[in-house]
């Protein structure tokens, strides 16, 4: 097929004056000799004849052919989605390549009312069928509109389990491990971007991926959305950073996490419900943002501090490493959760008691009772 445009008040293929619009005419093979398809940006279809009074009634008359590259690719003509679908599936398995590739275009631009017919299309046809049918519906994967991402995600997971086995399986499951290695890297590229911190615990401990967003993240709630992409996340924290409810149901749909810490996020005991409704198998730590800026390796027993930040409330209160919490306020404390636990609770720049006991290097001695004021620092 070869092409000839005729520009913007150039002289049409029948002699008229085109206007301020692009002509394109196509010379067809030879099953076809003497016809000539034009295509007008301004009908938008395709012309016979030197009138161009109507459009062709073919393949051509759901889809739209461009020329890019030298090849033909085919887009579907407006408001005629559903008529095109089954005749461009039928061109999939066609003789002439250029139709191949044609009818893989049209498709994708068709979108989401694909992609039941070529679910079908793909379990009953040949390989051909097949093999481009499931790349289309890769391609699918990455459309703007999300409804129809995650139904070409669901077409691709019904094809792979379905048919165990069978080449159409084989096809799917590759597709989507190809598709979601690719989104994963992106997106941790993306998120990284924005300012999230990513950990990775080492193979031994699962090499499971961490998120923390704190201060320095820049994105919005739409961001967030990347999180469902990455792979073998494991744990998100956020510090500091507001949580609206649009991101909270971003963080409630990410199965398979393990924890989630919520610090200083202007959530409280509400949202913890309902993130351990949604996600009964993670552990969800919800504080109001009060920090004090200390660490213990104890999981129960005494609340003994094993590390101070430097320069955090704890620091500037004076407590020190190997300090045993005794108290909060006049209330007892019994482990580091029991601290942190109540901690949550205490707003930044709240002002409360700490009683340690102290030994000052002296393990024979009996400990020293030292009371600390401490106003609490933000996440």
């Amino acid at each position: 097929m070869s092409a000839r445009d005729v520009g913007s008040g150039g002289m049409g293929p029948g002699g008229g004056v085109i206007g301020s619009v692009m002509e394109r005419t196509y010379s067809t093979p030879a099953a076809d000799a003497g016809r000539r398809l034009v295509y007008s940006s301004r009908s938008g279809g395709f012309m016979t004849g030197r009138a161009l009074a109507r459009p062709i009634r073919s393949l051509a008359a759901a889809c739209l052919v461009s020329v890019t590259a030298g090849a033909a690719v085919m887009a579907p003509a407006r408001g005629e989605p559903s008529a095109g679908v089954d005749e461009c599936i039928a061109q999939l398995g066609a003789d002439q390549f250029a139709r191949r590739e044609a009818a893989a275009r049209a498709l994708v631009h068709l979108g989401a009312p694909a992609l039941a017919p070529l679910e079908r299309a793909i379990r009953t046809g040949d390989l051909e069928v097949a093999t481009r049918g499931v790349e289309v519906i890769r391609e699918l994967l990455d459309a703007e509109d999300q409804a129809t991402s995650d139904a070409a995600w669901k077409c691709l997971a019904r094809l792979a389990a379905a048919d165990a086995g069978t080449p159409a399986a084989a096809l799917a499951e590759a597709a989507a491990e190809f598709h979601a290695l690719a989104a994963a890297t992106a997106a941790r590229d993306r998120l990284e971007s924005l300012g999230a911190v990513f950990r990775e615990r080492s193979p031994i401990q699962g090499g499971a991926v961490e998120i923390e967003f704190n201060a320095s993240w820049r994105g919005g709630p739409d961001d967030l959305r990347q999180l469902s992409r990455l792979r073998g996340l494991s744990a998100v924290s956020v510090h500091g950073v507001a949580i609206d409810d649009h991101s909270l149901a971003v963080l409630a749909s990410l199965q398979g996490v393990q924890r989630i810490d919520l610090f200083g996020t202007g959530l409280g005991a509400e949202a913890a419900r309902m993130l351990a409704d949604h996600l009964p198998e993670a552990r969800i730590d919800v504080r109001k943002g009060g920090k004090l800026g200390v660490s213990s390796l104890a999981f129960g027993g005494p609340c003994e501090v094993r590390t101070v930040e430097p320069g955090s409330a704890a620091d500037q209160a004076g407590i020190r490493s190997g300090d045993v919490v005794l108290s909060i306020d006049g209330v007892g404390v019994t482990s580091f959760d029991d601290l942190t636990t109540r901690l949550g609770e205490r707003a930044p720049g709240e002002v409360v008691t700490l009683a340690v006991a102290r030994r000052d290097g002296t393990a024979d001695g009996e400990p020293e009772r030292v009371d600390c004021d401490v106003r609490l620092d933000a996440w």
